[in-house]
């Protein structure tokens, strides 16, 4: 049986300002939190993922670049190489997949 492979990190988040290099598993930490806070239409989250943690904040406002679209989130991180900030818009692409996703009927796990 093959695993449940993720979408690529760029359909789930556009990210317009960063201080530091964003690694895909940071991205995907980023998109997690501000899923649940769009869903919940929380304020405020909080991200752990490897050497970076800090808060993500719904900012409660829309933008759009080109063609993606979205609401706007941002994080305030500490990361090893010191504070930094990341401004992302969760992609209405990437919503709508994690909605299909989530309706989707998933397969029976057996143990043996």
């Amino acid at each position: 049986m093959s695993a449940e492979v993720p979408p690529p990190s760029w359909t789930l988040i556009s990210v317009l300002f960063s201080t530091f290099p964003m690694e895909e598993s940071l991205a995907l930490a980023l998109h997690r939190v501000a899923v649940d806070l769009y869903q919940r239409g929380d304020s405020v989250g909080e991200v752990d993922q490897g050497l970076a943690h800090g808060r993500v904040t719904n900012s409660r406002k829309e933008a759009a670049i080109g063609t993606i679209t979205g609401p706007v989130f941002e994080a305030e991180l500490e990361t090893e190489r010191g504070k930094g900030e990341v401004r992302f818009i969760l992609t209405r692409q990437g919503l709508e997949l994690m909605a299909h996703q989530a309706q989707a009927p998933r397969a029976p796990k057996y143990l043996n």
